[in-house]
This record gives structure tokens, sequence and C-alpha cells, in this order.
């Protein structure tokens, strides 16, 4: 089983923010996930992150890769 983080996408139409969460890769974008790691709202005058860094090096350790999308946002995280 191949774990992923990734971004799973929610509100309103044309109105986007998403969560981090940790899936099975093989499970849809907005489908079933194993674990949620923050969210990210690109909406707005700034853009907002919230990361659980805890987890997130935790599944990190476990071996489960970040998309590149969530690259960015962690690192955007991370200098916010």
């Amino acid at each position: 089983m191949a774990v992923v983080i990734r971004l799973a996408r929610h509100g309103k139409k044309k109105q986007p923010f998403y969560r981090l969460v940790v899936a099975d890769q093989r499970f849809p974008r907005d489908g079933r996930y194993i674990d949620i790691l923050g969210y990210y709202n690109p909406r707005g005058e700034k853009e907002t992150v919230h990361l659980e860094k805890e987890k997130i090096e935790e599944w990190l350790k476990k071996g489960a890769k970040p998309t590149l999308r969530v690259r960015d946002v962690l690192k955007l995280g991370i200098s916010a």
C-alpha cells in the first residue's frame, strides 16, 4: 500500500479550500483518507495554512510521500 500526503478539495464552487490528508494512493482525491494533517486556504487577502507538524513528521518517518503541491504548502507553512 503506497501512502501519500495530498490535498483534498472542499468548499463551494469557485471557493475552494484544501485539507492535507494521508491517503492510500489508490483512493480518489476527495475519497477515503487515513488522517487529516491540516488545511490550506488559498483564497482571501492572505493564504491561510494550518499544519499539525508532529503528525506530518510522524507520517514522513513512516514513509508517506508528499505530492509536489503539498511540498510547496509545507514550505509555505514553515515560513509563516
